[in-house]
């Protein structure tokens, strides 16, 4: 339940240029695996790296960005 709670307390920190980019490179990598160009453990790795990708997109938040204080996102003025 804790761990749900914290979920809800994550903010932003991906702007939707920082999103496509993601998605686009995770549909390349998806591509580049399916048809075999890519595979092997770098494969499976990559796929895994194309998957985080696109969850972080969905979810406008990247676990990294966070402890270096990094936002793509726009910044709303305070009024």
């Amino acid at each position: 339940m804790q761990d749900y709670l914290n979920f809800k307390k994550m903010k932003k920190n991906m702007g939707t240029a920082d999103r496509i980019i993601r998605v686009i490179i995770a549909a390349i990598v998806g591509v580049l695996y399916f048809t075999g160009t890519i595979s092997g453990t770098l494969g499976i790795v990559l796929l895994v790296l194309a998957g985080v990708f696109v969850l972080t997109s969905l979810i406008s938040f990247c676990p990294l960005y966070a402890p270096f204080g990094i936002k793509t996102c726009p910044m709303k003025e305070k009024k």
